[in-house]
């Protein structure tokens, strides 16, 4: 098992984990809520749905404060960046 400091606070998470975390760390029961039925939707409709459900989520979360917080937030608000310029043909 590996230790982990707060420097894992600084890595950029996947938009799974980001779920995981909202679920498992969240204190907003909506927040909760929406990040499991993204999770569910993922497993019954694929990695298609993840843009939309990672906004879903992102928007879910205001008011959530905290290192886990910050660092949910910077990893979604990366993916939809990233999902948004593959999807505008500017991939590379």
């Amino acid at each position: 098992m590996s230790e982990r400091g707060p420097e894992d606070y600084e890595r950029t998470l996947g938009v799974i984990e980001c779920f995981k975390s909202v679920t498992d760390q969240c204190p907003k029961g909506p927040a909760r809520a929406l990040a499991e039925a993204a999770l569910a939707a993922v497993e019954r409709d694929g990695a298609a749905v993840l843009p939309n459900q990672a906004y879903l989520v992102l928007s879910a979360l205001r008011g959530w404060q905290g290192e886990r917080a910050q660092q949910v937030h910077r990893s979604l608000e990366a993916f939809l960046e990233t999902a948004a310029k593959g999807s505008t043909g500017d991939a590379r």
